[in-house]
């Protein structure tokens, strides 16, 4: 049974919703172009697909086609540096190591589309190829890295998509380390691009923000730019990818934080680089300036019950895993609503810390944003006094 509950806190202007029973969806799960129309820029532009996410809020701030396939290019590289980032910390691959790009990789890669120009000599850290990989997209760094790290291509692409699956990027699949054109095998979706980034910069804080947002990177004498169109034009813009194939126009998937709030925006199946890039940072720009940023919780803060089965306890107290924060738009209404969902009754044993609810959070003329609600103690599997105790106590409840 899916159950709703209003929670029982007062905060911030919050109010409870009339509860009616609802079904479960991930952040930004609608096909449905997000009801604002206050201003968005996106309205002056034919770019197909754009998302515009607040991942701190868990908001959808305007979404087209969130769900529409789409060819990655080398945005896929993202989904490489975050295969490579696990390996280093859980010890299987490290920074100094250092690879030599094979016969076969060379013959394959050597000046084809971006470059880092590796040679079939010198060998390369693993810290350069993540540098070259994520400042100026080099496709033979790709390369270099999944035969290096995994023994093959092959066998990295395993590692790319069990990661996706990991993630919750159900509506991807990679067929290249760097996102080369490959028949429409590697696709994915705007909501999985801001999953890819979610996960890469909570995972990995600091690897992001040395790998990433690097403005030029100079290898063997040869120094190019990275071409991320927010990075030096936006205040905050800290990185992610482009990608351009003739076939699939020009993409981005970027971020940028600022007093504590980051957006992610993805952009996709532009017609020209220079159109991608005037939408990517002009919605950036809109989703900061055009709305109040509301707390309406502190991390840890009890928010309500949930209803326990065979537990030593009837029912378990959730709190929040975070600050939990929500965007209005200027010149509306500040009213919201809330209600705490679960699978439920939960079924004991409950360990504390474990996510057992959602909070969702509606603000008229938005998308609903979810936050994971966590059980704030043990509860153990009731023994037989409990369950009689409990069985009692449902007489009069």
């Amino acid at each position: 049974m899916f159950e709703v509950f209003a929670p029982t806190f007062l905060k911030s202007g919050l109010v409870a919703a009339v509860l009616a029973l609802s079904v479960s969806m991930p952040i930004a799960a609608s096909t449905a172009e997000a009801d604002l129309s206050h201003g968005s820029p996106a309205a002056d532009s034919d770019v197909p697909i754009i998302l515009l996410v607040d991942i701190t809020s868990g908001q959808v701030l305007f979404a087209r086609n969130p769900t529409r396939r789409f060819v990655p290019a080398s945005v896929t590289k993202t989904l490489t540096a975050l295969v490579a980032f696990d390996l280093m910390k859980a010890g299987k691959l490290s920074a100094e190591q250092e690879f030599t790009i094979s016969e076969k990789a060379y013959e394959e890669w050597n000046g084809e589309g971006s470059t880092m120009w590796l040679d079939d000599e010198t060998p390369v850290s693993v810290d350069d190829l993540l540098m070259g990989i994520l400042s100026v997209s080099a496709n033979d760094g790709s390369i270099v890295l999944a035969e290096g790290a995994a023994g093959s291509v092959p066998k990295w692409l395993d590692m790319m998509n069990a990661k996706a699956r990991d993630i919750g990027m159900n509506s991807s699949h990679f067929g290249t380390p760097n996102g080369w054109p490959d028949d429409g095998y590697t696709f994915t979706t705007a909501e999985d691009l801001v999953r890819l980034a979610r996960a890469v910069i909570a995972q990995h804080p600091q690897r992001f923000e040395r790998y990433f947002g690097n403005p030029t990177f100079a290898w063997n004498g040869i120094e190019q730019r990275n071409r991320d169109p927010l990075l030096g034009a936006v205040y905050g813009a800290d990185g992610l990818k482009t990608g351009f194939t003739r076939e699939a126009g020009s993409s981005f998937l970027g971020t940028a934080a600022r007093g504590g709030q980051r957006l992610v925006v993805v952009v996709a199946g532009a017609s020209r680089e220079s159109e991608r890039n005037r939408v990517a940072r002009s919605m950036i720009e809109w989703g900061f300036d055009a709305f109040d940023r509301e707390e309406l919780l502190g991390k840890g803060d009890y928010v309500g019950t949930a209803r326990v089965q065979g537990g030593t306890a009837r029912t378990i107290d959730l709190v929040t895993d975070r600050t939990v924060f929500a965007n209005i738009a200027k010149g509306r209404s500040s009213e919201m609503s809330a209600t705490i969902q679960y699978d439920g009754p939960i079924r004991a044993p409950i360990k504390a810390g474990t996510r057992v609810a959602t909070l969702e959070v509606n603000v008229p003329g938005m998308k609903p944003a979810r936050v994971p609600l966590l059980a704030q103690e043990d509860v153990g599997v009731a023994g037989p006094i409990d369950r009689l105790l409990n069985g009692i106590a449902g007489w009069f409840s």
